[in-house]
């Protein structure tokens, strides 16, 4: 009578519970992801790219630029002799000089300079987004541990309720004995001091289960307790399709490796821009004059460095170099990928079939039991003996949870390798 009370309180507390709040795996990972530090990363990405993308597209803007210089020389230009014509005097030049002017530049053709940029800036942002996202789905992982963490300790905390209501009904039947005279109190003993170890390991289980709900609760920044259910994991289909968000940003990488090498050719390419220059100085334009005068000129202008030309053989080999070390990379982590997914699927048969096994144990464990409780109310057995069959069907319920949440594990952890849980 007493067993069947302590399991309508538990029922009934968990049907309680129902009206404060549920989460499901889910939802945990989206608000794992929606309240980590590290998601604000994401618009800041985006607006870095914005910037760099427009600074880029403004190269094709007319670039304007102010200039001044004051010289002093050791000679200027002079005659070697008087010219004889009457009333006309050769100018004297000064060895200080004076130019201050403006010029503005218009680029026709960067040699596909300004365009390889943009995209540059494009693909470095994507490049830092994937990145971000690859960071967030390992906290997917961290989830799934607590969440099944818990879980699994509320399982056992529900478990010990069990034990100790069989527990209390041998108590009961044995203070009947004690009480007639037909049972030394010697039994009565064993039988408390079994309650109290069971729970003292209560007491343990629930320490961990709140420890393992308030690091939940700080990581989807919800309030998580005992009353909060955590709802059961739906079933799911394992797919050996390889998904992973660290592949694109391998992708991602080697796309940047083609970027950087369309911009080493860019630069040894020739520019052609139109210019207007405009200034005041001495001398101006005009050569055989010694005084300060305004003056302007444009034009087109034709620049083509070939400086380039020295590094660009090693600059190839090093793209090169990078290539060969991201392919690698990604060859590692695909096959620690495999190999995580074959040990995931090694656990799910074996967790299947232990679970089979373990229901059947609970069933004949359960049935040992209830004759064993028979022969002690009847005085057949001691209390020792019937504790003997009251920790095996407690042991057996106990490995059949266990098998359960290291089943739903190792195939939400399959999902998680392969990349399906996205």
């Amino acid at each position: 009578m007493l067993k069947m009370l302590l399991l309508f309180l538990m029922l009934a507390g968990k049907a309680g519970a129902q009206s404060t709040s549920w989460i499901t795996i889910d939802q945990a990972w989206r608000l794992a992801e929606k309240n980590y530090p590290l998601t604000a990363r994401r618009r800041l990405l985006e607006r870095t790219r914005e910037f760099t993308v427009a600074n880029a597209a403004k190269a094709w803007l007319p670039q304007f630029s102010l200039n001044g210089q004051a010289t002093v020389q050791s000679d200027v230009t002079s005659f070697p002799a008087k010219l004889p014509i009457a009333g006309f005097s050769l100018p004297q030049y000064s060895k200080d000089q004076y130019r201050a002017y403006a010029e503005v530049d218009q680029v026709l053709y960067d040699g596909g300079m300004i365009r390889q940029q943009r995209l540059n800036a494009v693909v470095g942002e994507e490049i830092d987004q994937k990145g971000l996202e690859v960071d967030l789905y390992a906290l997917r992982d961290r989830v799934d541990q607590l969440y099944f963490g818990a879980l699994l300790l509320e399982q056992e905390v529900r478990q010990n309720s069990l034990l100790q209501a069989d527990i209390l009904n041998g108590i009961d039947q044995a203070q009947a004995f004690v009480d007639n005279g037909t049972a030394a109190p010697s039994a009565l003993d064993e039988l408390n001091a079994q309650l109290l170890g069971a729970d003292q390991q209560r007491i343990q289980q629930e320490a961990s289960w709140d420890a393992y709900l308030k690091m939940l609760s700080l990581l989807i920044n919800l309030p998580v307790d005992r009353k909060t259910i955590l709802c059961t994991p739906p079933g799911i289909v394992p797919t050996d399709r390889i998904v992973r968000p660290e592949l694109e940003w391998y992708e991602l990488q080697k796309r940047s490796f083609d970027l950087q090498d369309a911009i080493a050719n860019a630069s040894l390419r020739p520019r052609l821009s139109l210019f207007l220059q405009g200034g005041y100085g001495r001398p101006a334009l005009n050569m055989l004059s010694n005084d300060f005068e305004w003056y302007y000129l444009g034009g087109i202008r034709l620049s083509w460095s070939l400086s380039g030309l020295y590094t660009r053989k090693n600059e190839r080999r090093l793209s090169e170099l990078g290539r060969r070390n991201l392919e690698v990379a990604e060859v590692t982590f695909l096959l620690n990928t495999r190999l995580s997914l074959q040990q995931d699927t090694v656990q799910i048969r074996a967790c299947s079939q232990l679970l089979q096994s373990d229901a059947r144990i609970i069933v004949l464990r359960t049935s040992v039991k209830h004759a064993a409780y028979a022969q002690f109310a009847e005085g057949v057995i001691s209390a020792h003996d019937y504790l003997v069959q009251v920790d095996a069907e407690d042991q057996a319920r106990e490995l059949y949870v266990l098998h359960q949440i290291q089943s739903w594990q190792a195939l939400y952890g399959y999902q998680y390798h392969s990349g399906n849980q996205r």
